[in-house]
């Protein structure tokens, strides 16, 4: 049987274009929903931010609100997603102060909003991932829970301190059996203040370094992701 040369390049254009479908989209490859080009932004995307206000769990509280923005642009394929300086709104889901005995001060935000420079807002879900502008703090879970180092040292450091000092104090007074009754009651007294006072907190400062992860997808309008303000000229 002789094949027609119309039906092999009908052939091979159904074959272009099985393989074409195929393919994985492109997240920075503007898509067409509800007639406007949009831009996707996966989940798990990674976004270092700058924090531009003081933090701290001695004064903050369930739902404070907490502002930053984007210190670098974020780029996929060549193209500016989400521009330097856009702004990101969160807020404060729990604030716990550390303990007198035991139990590190905590902080968990959760980022809701990205505030474009032109004005363009869209809503997000973002935690956070990583501080690498905070001292001593740590990350303790995967829901992006900032947790206090540990100051156990200190406390410890403390007590050692008021037990040679008691003895000290025993020696010039007693001799050397007041010097054992003047450490045990230096060790008791610095044990004591340890106990009265609590962890350090959790203290972030204007200008931290915070990487904040998307934790579900999000679109974007293409046309309104400019980095420049929206200026309307009105002539006379």
């Amino acid at each position: 049987m002789r094949i027609r040369p119309t039906c092999i390049s009908l052939l091979l254009l159904a074959g272009i274009a099985a393989a074409q479908s195929s393919l994985p989209p492109d997240p920075a490859a503007p898509s067409v929903e509800s007639g406007k080009p949009t831009l996707t932004i996966p989940a798990g995307t990674r976004i270092p931010l700058s924090l531009k206000q003081a933090i701290s769990t001695k004064t903050a509280k369930d739902g404070d609100p907490v502002y930053a923005a984007t210190a670098f642009p974020f780029v996929v394929n060549d193209r500016v997603v989400i521009p330097a300086g856009t702004y990101i709104q969160g807020k404060i889901t729990r604030a716990q102060r550390g303990g007198h005995v035991k139990g590190r001060a905590e902080l968990l935000i959760h980022f809701t909003s990205m505030i474009y420079p032109n004005g363009y807002t869209v809503m997000l879900g973002g935690s956070v991932e990583n501080t690498p502008g905070a001292e001593k703090t740590s990350m303790k879970d995967k829901e992006g829970t900032i947790r206090q180092d540990s100051d156990a040292g200190k406390k410890a450091k403390e007590a050692a301190g008021g037990a040679a000092t008691g003895a000290v104090i025993g020696a010039v007074t007693g001799g050397g059996k007041g010097a054992g009754i003047g450490a045990g009651v230096g060790g008791v007294t610095g044990l004591a203040i340890g106990m009265l006072s609590r962890g350090a907190d959790v203290r972030l400062e204007p200008g931290t370094s915070i990487e904040m992860e998307i934790q579900r997808e999000v679109s974007v309008d293409a046309s309104r992701t400019s980095s420049r303000r929206e200026v309307i000229v009105q002539n006379d």
